[in-house]
């Protein structure tokens, strides 16, 4: 398998495990507290998520501009 694909299976992984680190941070603890610790994880956990899917829509151009990964979809007439 080409490198460019382990880095796609990668960051897939990657922002799966960061929505699930933002999800378990919302579900903890009571929701009436407020508690700015469970703010600050489930945000950070967010924003590594918006970070690696930028960085995966960027690398994924770059790569097709660069003629390492070929689109194989339907084919147009």
């Amino acid at each position: 398998m080409p490198p460019m694909k382990y880095f796609i299976i990668g960051s897939f992984i990657v922002i799966l495990a960061s929505l699930a680190g933002a999800l378990i941070a919302m579900m903890r603890g009571d929701s009436q507290s407020g508690d700015p610790q469970r703010s600050r994880r489930m945000a950070r956990a967010l924003t590594i998520r918006i970070g690696i899917s930028v960085l995966l829509f960027i690398a994924v151009l770059v790569s097709y501009q660069m003629g390492w990964i070929q689109p194989t979809g339907i084919q147009t007439r």
